[in-house]
């Protein structure tokens, strides 16, 4: 039980780390991939840039949770 909580830590750790380093402050998800990425006014987040924020949560979620878990075994 403690060797697959370790393991679901590390994959975690470095999933959150790849999706961190993906997104971009202030611009678009077009920019880390070649777009131009400036002069928008669009607030919202849209289609593959909302899924990689709410992917990165649950990515966070899921690696707190194995800290927490590894604790206790």
């Amino acid at each position: 039980m403690a060797f697959l909580i370790k393991i679901i830590h590390i994959v975690s750790a470095i999933i959150l780390l790849l999706s961190i380093i993906t997104q971009q402050r202030g611009t678009g998800l077009s920019a880390t991939f070649g777009g131009t990425g400036g002069g928008g006014f669009q607030v919202t987040k849209r289609g593959p840039e909302k899924f990689l924020f709410y992917f990165t949560i649950v990515m966070a979620i899921i690696f707190v949770g194995s800290a927490v878990l590894s604790l206790f075994f």
